[in-house]
């Protein structure tokens, strides 16, 4: 009898033990960017724990935003070890950037976009998502806002972005205010990604992977 509760309790721990493990895979991300989004996703990346980093894998891929979903089907299909598989890029001057969205859900791709452009969604890091329409706004203005938060010259080419975001401002608030913004304009009946603006999806991306670390 004690042998038999000793066996029970040796499997009771080891079932807890895969069930505490956290459920991480292979993500291969795809960009029209050079710089900032491979630098933020590069720092997302490095900002995972060693001891977890084997399990989780992230690649990023450079591509015109014409070739975006085409990119990613051909990766999902020359790949198959990434089970996710995402597309980054902003709106832009982006004349499709409806079709691409649909384009990419409809094909299993996941999409992570931003309207008018990324730093919309750096902006909630430190707090809220403004009302900013154009790129070039955004980016004046999230500069100044960058500048006052970090006391640091915002650069797009910083390969320590993700970090500076993360030490200055809040991820997790980060991702409840730009949540929060994308569910008010479902509620608000406007679906179209080109009428959100500014919102942004990258958080998903985010939420998702820091979920699973």
């Amino acid at each position: 009898m004690k042998n038999n509760k000793r066996i029970g309790e040796r499997k009771k721990r080891s079932i807890g033990s895969r069930a505490n493990q956290p459920d991480l895979g292979y993500y291969f991300i795809i960009t029209d960017t050079e710089e900032t989004e491979q630098n933020y996703i590069k720092g997302l990346k490095d900002s995972i724990p060693q001891t977890l980093s084997r399990r989780l894998v992230i690649k990023v891929l450079k591509t015109s935003t014409v070739k975006l979903v085409q990119e990613a089907l051909s990766c999902a299909a020359s790949h198959p070890q990434y089970g996710e598989i995402w597309i980054i890029f902003d709106r832009d001057q982006v004349k499709n950037f409806d079709y691409i969205i649909k384009q990419a859900e409809m094909s299993g791709i996941k999409v992570g976009w931003s309207n008018p452009c990324i730093e919309i969604w750096f902006n909630s890091y430190f707090g809220k998502i403004p009302p900013y329409q154009t790129s070039v706004e955004c980016c004046s203005k999230f500069s100044e806002k960058y500048l006052h938060e970090t006391n640091q010259k915002y650069k797009k080419s910083d390969p320590k972005i993700y970090q500076n975001l993360c030490s200055y401002g809040n991820e997790s608030k980060a991702i409840e205010i730009a949540e929060k913004r994308l569910l008010q304009y479902e509620r608000d009946g406007i679906t179209k990604p080109s009428d959100m603006c500014p919102c942004t999806t990258v958080y998903k991306l985010i939420k998702e992977i820091k979920s699973k670390i």
